[in-house]
């Protein structure tokens, strides 16, 4: 009789510590978490998200992110990511948003969903400010190199100018392509008008930009194909962005004028 009451106490037991687990693993699963996106950023794409001096990610992108998060009643993380797998970070679930010049694409077009755009740039070509190369066409016989799966080698390669070109190098960032103009191991580099303007800020009479640009294009964000929530929600919050006069002074701030599309 004692074996079967002990035997029955323990089957309770066991059952009550079951229903107690369940109970706090759908506490767990709640809160924060489900408030906060995580953002997929390129850390050095500078103006738009990069790290200063003391190593913190700033920038246009992070600020209007940050901005719009807040308008969103939601918290934001930066995620640094390999810019070359941005889509594929995103359709996992690593990441909510790809959000740092990324520039809007019909191919990508059918791997994501975009806000309207926001930001316009082009795809220009940047040498050392002393190179013979004047125009597109010098191009010719030379060595250029470009971010990897970025906008820049859709540029380059719809322009005839592609099959005469020497060697075309990628890079995982548009510093390292840069560095390598500096070092003459290139002859040009094909990069967002924005991120060139910068270094040529922080680098005076380093670099010059060729007057022809490749081609006109417009950034926007990223969201995951399916999730129209997030999207409508999102694109709500920049649109508030912009009447509000806080995307104004964001662009201010970073590019000395009012850029953002309206």
């Amino acid at each position: 009789m004692k074996l079967k009451n002990i035997a029955l106490i323990g089957l309770v037991l066991t059952v009550m510590l079951t229903a107690l687990a369940g109970c706090s693993g759908a506490k767990s699963g709640s809160g924060k978490g489900g408030n906060t996106l995580v953002i997929g950023i390129d850390d050095k794409f500078a103006p738009m998200g990069f790290r200063d001096e003391k190593n913190e990610i700033v920038g246009f992108d992070i600020d209007y992110a940050k901005a719009a998060a807040e308008k969103m009643g939601m918290e934001v993380t930066f995620q640094p990511i390999d810019w070359s797998s941005k889509e594929s970070e995103l359709n996992s679930g690593r990441i909510d948003l790809i959000w740092n010049g990324y520039t809007i694409t019909e191919e990508r077009k059918g791997k994501v969903l975009f806000t309207k755009p926001y930001l316009k740039n082009s795809q220009v070509i940047v040498t050392l400010a002393d190179s013979p190369i004047s125009k597109i066409s010098d191009l010719a016989g030379k060595a250029v190199g470009l971010q990897s799966l970025s906008s820049a080698a859709d540029a380059l390669n719809a322009d005839p100018i592609k099959s005469e070109i020497k060697t075309v190098t990628e890079f995982p960032d548009n510093v390292l392509a840069l560095s390598d103009l500096k070092t003459k191991r290139l002859d040009a580099v094909v990069i967002d008008e924005v991120v060139a303007r910068y270094y040529m800020a922080q680098e005076e009479g380093a670099f010059k930009i060729l007057d022809e640009s490749l081609a006109p294009e417009e950034y926007g964000i990223g969201v995951k194909k399916g999730n129209e929530e997030l999207l409508n929600k999102l694109q709500q919050a920049l649109d508030e962005l912009n009447q509000d006069g806080t995307a104004t002074q964001i662009s201010e701030k970073w590019f000395g004028e009012d850029k953002v599309l309206k």
